[in-house]
């Protein structure tokens, strides 16, 4: 179950990477695009916003859902505690997507919390690790 959590831990924070990628890739897209004069409208087609959106909307709470889950399983010291983190920091995220919508600025909020995100997933996938390692011998 450790290597489970890790696992899914480092879906968690390569997903985060990956959807900065996305909407980073969509952001050049719309404005390479509006430079030659094609109209840009929430209507288009944008593979790095579907990218962005499925990724964020679908996969990763699933799968950090999946990761609380598994934490209380694992038997790793103080994983469910960073799963719980994990999972809290994720829905904070998906409050600030949707608040963002409303109020861009918001949406400054919601790109500083992914790093947060793809941080406290990483400490947890550390932690699994750090768990499984065997014990080092004192020291004469």
């Amino acid at each position: 179950m450790r290597a489970v959590y890790r696992i899914l831990a480092m879906i968690i924070a390569a997903g985060v990477v990956v959807q900065t990628a996305a909407i980073a890739f969509a952001m050049f897209d719309i404005e390479h695009k509006t430079d030659d004069g094609v109209f840009y409208t929430k209507d288009s087609d944008n593979g790095g916003i579907a990218l962005h959106m499925i990724l964020g909307e679908r996969v990763i709470p699933v799968v950090a859902l999946a990761f609380l889950i598994v934490a209380f399983f694992a038997r790793i010291p103080g994983g469910v505690k960073w799963a719980a983190i994990t999972f809290g920091v994720l829905i904070l995220q998906i409050v600030l997507a949707y608040a963002g919508k409303a109020v861009p600025f918001i949406g400054v909020l919601h790109a500083i919390n992914a790093f947060a995100l793809a941080t406290v997933a990483s400490i947890a996938m550390r932690k699994a690790r750090l768990a499984g390692a065997p014990a080092q011998p004192a020291a004469a």
